[in-house]
């Protein structure tokens, strides 16, 4: 470490080493202002106070405190990792009082201290692990551990708080009230501490870390791709890991902090309350055919030369589905009843490219296809399907720099986009319509 704290060496992505006893003294300290005040709050030792305090310095790779002889003032590196600490302990405190309304005795204000008197973080990720696993091998095997450790994790969590957190059934170990209450405070509690090592390096100037991306089906082909790779060629040390999952489970894992942000199709807002939305750009589904289909001559098209058509579509819970459904209902013509029905982008390419089926899907999607000339817009008016595209972020949430990075990355790259017309050129330019 050196004296200001400068090339802090990576702590472990995940944060699962980051000691949490000493972080909440950490934080003691930096609110009564000395070693000595923090002592009597804690009723500990000066001398354990400061142990912990040093050590915890040692483990980050930076002095967070500058010494003064009338107490210790948090400096830069002390406030970055503080606002993460106090975080934390907000996730703790929202754990305890989450578990009063379960019909459990009654944990008092201070019991949050249960949890910070953990390890480190291993030992939330023990809960959450099995939580989602629902198996302890499972969960040891992916954290390094032996089943028995954690097995003695769960047992003395269980015991400190005097409940079960899981049962055991045929189907493995199932979390109770308690343990899903837990688990999705210790979610964000673990997303707080994987960016406690990227903070302290990002105010170095090195951006590191893993950026956890949920991508929705639109953002998938074009702008995504292109943006990470951007992002990459400047920090070599980023890691990105994306889920493709529906919009439901997407959002989920972004409440509990487990991804950093969505990317696609944003919903109404009353599906998206606690959720922070920015639509970058609107975007319209499109039908879409092979080149040279019988109808790809024709300079317009209703809904009802459509009729006899067969069809390739995203399964029935797909939002593209429902819009291009409603869009029938609403001009008074038959729904249109799939010949092919699947999740999967490449078999709907395949059949929609060896067939005279039709689709109706972004034309984002297949923009590479439609610009080789390999497929065709047809000229359907879609404007009832205008959706907005842009990030969903959880409210409150304190993004990393890599992530930071990354959103303006996408933000930039979507203005140039929009500006030189690039998000319309397809339709543009393949059907001879002129862009609204």
């Amino acid at each position: 470490m050196t004296e200001r704290g400068r090339s802090p060496p990576p702590t472990p992505a995940t944060g699962l080493d980051v000691n949490l006893r000493h972080l909440f003294v950490f934080m003691a300290v930096a609110e009564a202002g000395s070693v000595a005040a923090a002592a009597e709050r804690l009723f500990r030792a000066s001398s354990a106070v400061a142990r912990a305090v040093t050590k915890l310095e040692h483990d980050l790779g930076v002095r967070l405190f500058d010494r003064r002889a009338r107490g210790m003032l948090v400096n830069a590196y002390g406030q970055t990792v503080l606002q993460r600490a106090r975080r934390i302990s907000d996730e703790f405190a929202a754990a305890a009082k989450a578990l009063d309304p379960a019909g459990f005795q009654r944990i008092d204000a201070g019991s949050h201290l249960v949890f910070s008197a953990l390890p480190n973080g291993r030992r939330l990720a023990i809960v959450t692990g099995l939580a989602d696993r629902h198996n302890m091998e499972a969960v040891a095997r992916e954290l390094g551990v032996t089943q028995a450790a954690v097995s003695a994790g769960l047992k003395e969590l269980e015991d400190r708080l005097g409940r079960a957190l899981f049962t055991r059934s045929a189907k493995g170990l199932i979390p109770t009230d308690a343990g899903d209450a837990l688990a999705f405070h210790f979610r964000r509690s673990l997303a707080e501490l994987r960016h406690i090592g990227p903070d302290l390096a990002g105010m170095e100037g090195v951006v590191h870390g893993t950026v956890r991306i949920g991508a929705l089906p639109l953002g998938r082909t074009r702008i995504l791709p292109s943006c990470i790779a951007s992002v990459l060629a400047r920090h070599a040390r980023l890691r990105v890991v994306t889920t493709e999952s529906p919009y439901e489970a997407l959002a989920a894992q972004l409440r509990s902090g487990e991804i950093d942000f969505v990317f696609g199709a944003l919903r109404p807002a009353h599906h998206a309350r606690d959720l922070l939305q920015e639509g970058l750009f609107d975007d319209c589904i499109s039908i879409i055919a092979r080149a040279g289909h019988p109808l790809a001559s024709r300079r317009a098209l209703a809904l009802s030369d459509l009729r006899d058509a067969q069809w390739v579509l995203w399964r029935a819970e797909a939002p593209a589905r429902e819009m291009l459904l409603r869009c029938f209902r609403e001009s008074g013509e038959p729904e249109p009843q799939p010949s092919v029905e699947t999740g999967d982008l490449a078999i709907l390419r395949g059949v929609i490219r060896q067939s005279d089926m039709l689709t109706a899907i972004s034309a984002q999607q297949l923009h590479h296809e439609i610009m080789a000339g390999d497929l065709v817009i047809l000229p359907v008016g879609m404007e009832q399907t205008r959706r907005s595209i842009g990030i969903a972020q959880r409210q409150g949430a304190l993004a990393s720099p890599g992530a930071r990075v990354l959103l303006d990355e996408i933000r930039t790259r979507v203005r140039h986009m929009v500006a030189e017309g690039e998000l319309l050129e397809v339709a543009a330019e393949r059907n001879h319509v002129q862009p609204a």
